[in-house]
């Protein structure tokens, strides 16, 4: 007991010498040292020590040889405390200030990078998303063949991946939505309307997603149940269609799970027609 005690006591006198010599760094008009004791703590990954004086240093040494390391350590350090946004504009500004400068292949991809970190799971609003493809994009074209070429291509995949991720939970909500919240006109259907609009542009927009066989279902069953949903000058045409799109869709996947609804959908469409004509 007296030895835990006594560990502890030691470890608090380590912790309030700490604050002491740090606030005095921090107050202290010895910017040379400051700069040192700010590299020193971002060397040992003490990032939340690192920013205050970084962020004190880089108006202070503005024009000095330290200002590009100052400025870079500074946008690594709040990229390491997991300050995305703070890390971005901070890169951001580094490539701005300094755009031929050591640092700035590294500066235009984490730019990027910082963005990626802090981009939301696909249900929410993908701005940032789109942000962070556009500040990888322009990595690649500043640097064709850099350093980071492999991992910001990664990154434009899996940023693209999540954007198709939102267009099918798009358009599957308008699908399950079907006619519900009376916000379907006359002749119903605005939902699966919407959800075949959103899945085909989604499909023209990224081809070769590994969605693609999701939203064609979406498009075959949203045509399907828009048919039956229509009035009677426009069922014919609709069935038709939504016919047409069934053997589409057998085509292309012949062993889909949903082949079998597909060919339940052709023959109500058959029953239809025939009964039209």
């Amino acid at each position: 007991m007296k030895k835990n005690f006594f560990i502890i006591f030691v470890l608090s006198l380590l912790l309030v010498s700490c604050a002491q010599e740090y606030n005095q760094v921090y107050k202290s008009s010895d910017y040379t040292y400051k700069y040192e004791y700010a590299k020193e703590c971002y060397a040992k990954g003490k990032y939340s020590f690192a920013v205050p004086l970084l962020q004190d240093l880089v108006t202070i040494q503005k024009g000095t040889d330290n200002a590009q390391e100052c400025l870079y350590m500074l946008a690594m350090a709040e990229y390491g405390m997991h300050d995305y946004e703070a890390a971005s504009e901070a890169f951001k500004k580094y490539y701005q200030t300094y755009p031929n400068g050591y640092y700035a292949e590294m500066a235009s991809f984490y730019i990027g990078q910082s963005l990626y970190e802090g981009t939301p799971e696909a249900r929410l609003d993908q701005t940032p998303t789109v942000a962070a493809i556009a500040a990888f994009q322009d990595y690649l074209d500043l640097y064709p063949n850099g350093k980071m070429k492999g991992t910001a291509q990664q990154r434009l995949f899996t940023l693209q991946d999540k954007l198709i991720r939102k267009e099918y939970l798009n358009a599957k909500l308008y699908y399950n939505l079907g006619s519900y919240f009376g916000n379907c006109g006359n002749d119903g259907g605005n939902n699966f309307e919407a959800c075949i609009v959103t899945a085909q542009s989604a499909l023209n927009d990224y081809p070769y997603s590994a969605l693609r066989e999701e939203f064609s279902i979406l498009i075959m069953k949203c045509k399907y149940e828009l048919a039956q949903m229509s009035v009677d000058e426009k069922k014919l045409q609709r069935f038709q269609d939504a016919e047409d799109e069934c053997y589409g869709f057998i085509n292309e996947y012949p062993d889909s799970k949903e082949r079998a609804s597909a060919e339940k959908y052709i023959e109500k469409c058959k029953e239809f027609t025939a009964k039209a004509k």
